[in-house]
């Protein structure tokens, strides 16, 4: 039997179904809701994403950057430099041969021929005595000797035997084995010196005459050359 309700009105048993109609379609609005990650979670996830894939992979590139690494790695190689020379390790300047050096003894010798003998003379302005001309002659290569001519017999290398004479040697002579002459031998048998009053610086004879008697001895100052 069908039962006609007032303009309006809805059966019961219609009301239900509306109302359960409602809650299903509540629960089906909520679930897109419950089901999205949180918008946090997910800005996490994707900035993961965006890290290296590992950490070692991270200090690795950072240790490979030129900010940290090694001074030595960046700086330049210095150039090498020579060392210092110090005096121990100076190359030596070789001095000048001992035939140079009499050589120089002997020029200067006979530049000094002619001048007048003084007694304690011992320049070409004022004359030349015996040894003041010896003395003077080897002072200009840097030899000091003793004024008196008894004194430089002391000097040097004694030489045994006229045959074993160098030009540039000292040749002595006096009396009863007391020095009291002395000139320059330049060779030959001949020696320069300053004889006497009222005579120049002259060349005499060592192997005969007056002063071949008079020979006393010889000495060396310097080694002979050449």
């Amino acid at each position: 039997m069908t039962v006609t309700l007032p303009h309006g009105h809805i059966p019961p048993r219609s009301r239900r179904l509306f109302s359960l109609i409602a809650v299903l379609a509540g629960c089906l609005t909520a679930l897109p809701a419950l089901a999205a990650p949180p918008a946090e979670a997910t800005a996490s996830a994707e900035a993961a994403a965006a890290l290296p894939a590992t950490t070692a992979t991270t200090s690795t590139a950072a240790i490979s950057t030129p900010a940290l690494a090694p001074e030595a790695a960046v700086l330049p190689a210095l150039p090498k430099t020579a060392p210092i020379a110090t005096p121990d390790t100076a190359p030596s300047v070789p001095a000048a041969t001992a035939g140079g050096t009499i050589k120089t003894v002997l020029q200067r010798a006979f530049t000094l021929l002619g001048t007048p003998y003084r007694y304690g003379g011992s320049s070409p302005e004022r004359g030349f005595d015996c040894s003041g001309l010896v003395s003077y002659v080897f002072r200009t290569i840097g030899i000091d000797l003793p004024r008196m001519s008894r004194a430089m017999a002391q000097e040097g290398t004694r030489i045994v035997g006229r045959e074993a004479l160098s030009e540039g040697d000292l040749v002595f002579f006096g009396r009863r084995g007391h020095v009291d002459h002395v000139g320059i031998y330049i060779g030959n048998g001949q020696f320069l010196h300053a004889p006497r009053s009222g005579r120049d610086v002259t060349v005499s004879s060592l192997s005969e005459g007056y002063w071949a008697n008079k020979f006393i001895e010889a000495r060396r100052l310097m080694g002979s050359g050449d």
